[in-house]
């Protein structure tokens, strides 16, 4: 399996990045369509765990529209052959104290690249 290949990642970045731009400006719609309609696509919040895409979707829908505003401090992403890879980032909300983790897993369908699972944390 090659690691990194160039190409794959600047994919993998464009999509991770469509999904940053998403999330901090509450674009419901790509968010939606980023995650992978599936039984199978699981996130795990602040403070909820999402079991499929129809809970992950009402859940975006429902969510409040402020305070969404963060600085990304560290992002890692690492792609494994052509069709998967992970995004891991360290990130504060605007006016917290608090350092964020997101860790997202990605696959390649036949819509392109779409979140399989994803997992969101604060440290202490």
């Amino acid at each position: 399996m090659q690691i990194n290949l160039a190409p794959v990642v600047a994919e993998v970045t464009e999509a991770f990045a469509r999904y940053e731009q998403a999330l901090v400006s509450n674009d419901v719609a790509v968010l939606d369509e980023l995650f992978w309609n599936s039984p199978h696509t699981l996130r795990y919040g602040a403070g909820e765990n999402l079991y499929g895409y129809d809970e992950i979707k009402a859940f975006r829908a429902g969510r409040p529209a402020a305070g969404l505003s963060r600085e990304v401090l560290r992002t890692v992403i690492t792609t494994y052959g052509t069709d998967f890879a992970t995004a891991n980032i360290e990130f504060r909300r605007e006016g917290a104290t608090r350092t964020g983790r997101q860790s997202q897993t990605w696959a390649r369908t036949a819509d392109g690249w779409r979140v399989v699972a994803a997992h969101v944390s604060l440290l202490g």
